[in-house]
């Protein structure tokens, strides 16, 4: 298949990631990602589709989303080896984050919907959502001056047991719950990140804070940082065993712990300063060890006095300090913003595509056109990237947004467009091309 896109490095990546299908719906991958960059206005596969140029060819660009959906796995790893792993030079530990994020769909056909909880209804939104729900892992990188930015790597789509049986045989995946996906995502990607020598660390919502993960992230010697619940059941770390005496030691303590009376007592509590959310906190902390039977043993609490009342969270590891448990907290918050600009910006849910591999699909090619422009922008300078001069009311010191960086990318590919026509020899037809492609684009 031929195309006029030009082969610079970002598309490298685009060949480099649809290499993972087969001969046929590789080279359709590639472009429909160069589409998905490029599409305006409302992002369904068939803009995607006219942005890439494959409108004669739909039907099977329909399949090549289908089939990325199926051969998501492998399509990730190599996202993860080639794309996102040169970004995690210098860094002390890996930090991966799970959270699931609805997508509104509507459909008496559309497979795998159903209505799920809205984590954020607004002040006249509905408590549920009518669509599907995807546990997303996501890798969180620290820029040099843009802070933690997560950059979403693999996902799977949650399916309640109830809607199951609308998806014919064929089609019908396992019922899994949310913990069992979770736990799914961190071993694929503990042998691709263990190749990194690094700890690893995995911050997740308090919904996730459950044995059915702690437990097996454990044994693959993740460590997890969540948030506590106030009325968690927690007991006093065992004293050494009395010598002579027989017998296996124990492992949880003989006295309970209250998390309210700890809170409410004025003993103990420190102030300190703290760097969070790209910025210094001044926080009043409480910490402690205490055992949890979720997590199997000996875990670091922290307590935290905000003006709204105080919070809990845990380490799995009792060695960490309350700096590390209180700045991977926050840098949690970077997958909520990859969340908002996934769909606002690179329009996740818009697709309009029934099946089920199609959704998968749609939603990674989303999810993973987002880490490539990311990606792409890494170690560009902000002048590269913003062009402030028709914006006076616009802050200098902000940071770029996604909406930037795609901005930007999509310039320089259609400016490589336009390089290969002038290198080629420009004919009146040729020039004639590029300018109804570009108004179609901007259009």
């Amino acid at each position: 298949m031929t195309s006029s896109h030009p082969t610079l490095i970002p598309c490298q990546w685009f060949v480099r990631l649809a290499g993972s299908l087969d001969r046929r719906s590789a080279p359709r991958l590639a472009l429909l990602f160069v589409g998905a960059v490029l599409a305006r206005g409302r992002r369904t596969v068939t803009t995607w589709i006219r942005a890439a140029g494959l409108s004669e060819r739909f039907p099977s660009c329909y399949l090549a989303v289908a089939a990325a959906g199926k051969r998501a796995d492998r399509i990730a790893r190599r996202l993860l080896m080639d794309v996102v792993k040169p970004l995690t030079t210098g860094a002390g530990r890996l930090t991966l984050a799970i959270d699931d994020t609805p997508t509104r769909r509507y459909g008496p056909y559309v497979q795998g919907a159903g209505v799920h909880h809205n984590p954020a209804p607004g002040p006249a939104g509905s408590p549920h959502v009518h669509g599907h729900v995807f546990v997303v892992l996501a890798l969180l990188v620290e820029h040099r001056s843009w802070g933690v930015i997560a950059l979403p790597i693999l996902s799977r789509l949650y399916v309640r047991r109830a809607d199951l049986p609308a998806i014919d045989p064929k089609h019908r995946p396992a019922f899994r719950t949310k913990l069992e996906m979770a736990v799914e995502l961190l071993r694929w990607a503990k042998p691709w990140l263990g190749l990194l020598k690094l700890p690893i660390w995995v911050v997740a919502d308090g919904a996730y804070a459950k044995k059915d993960l702690l437990k097996p992230a454990m044994a693959l010697g993740i460590t997890v940082v969540s948030r506590l619940r106030k009325d968690a059941a927690l007991w006093t770390v065992p004293g050494p065993r009395p010598f002579g005496k027989r017998g296996r030691p124990r492992i949880y303590g003989a006295r309970a712990i209250d998390l309210a009376k700890r809170a409410g007592q004025q003993r103990g509590w420190s102030q300190g300063c703290f760097d969070l959310y790209d910025g210094a906190v001044a926080k009043r902390c409480k910490t402690f060890l205490a055992t949890w039977r979720p997590a199997g043993g000996v875990i670091r609490v922290v307590l935290v006095d905000d003006p709204h009342g105080w919070r809990a969270y845990f380490c799995t590891d009792p060695k960490a300090t309350v700096a590390d448990v209180l700045a991977t907290i926050a840098d949690r918050f970077s997958l909520e913003i990859a969340f908002r600009e996934v769909k606002e910006v690179v329009g996740a849910g818009k697709q309009q595509v029934r099946f089920i591999h199609a959704s998968v699909g749609a939603f990674h090619i989303c999810l993973w056109t987002y880490t490539l422009t990311e990606a792409w922008a890494w170690r560009r300078s902000e002048a590269e990237l913003v062009d402030r001069s028709d914006s006076p009311w616009d802050s200098p010191t902000r940071r770029p947004s996604h909406a930037d960086k795609r901005r930007a990318w999509r310039r320089e590919i259609l400016a490589g467009e336009i390089l290969a026509i002038l290198r080629a020899g420009p004919s009146d037809a040729g020039i004639q091309a590029a300018a109804d492609r570009l108004l179609r684009l901007a259009a």
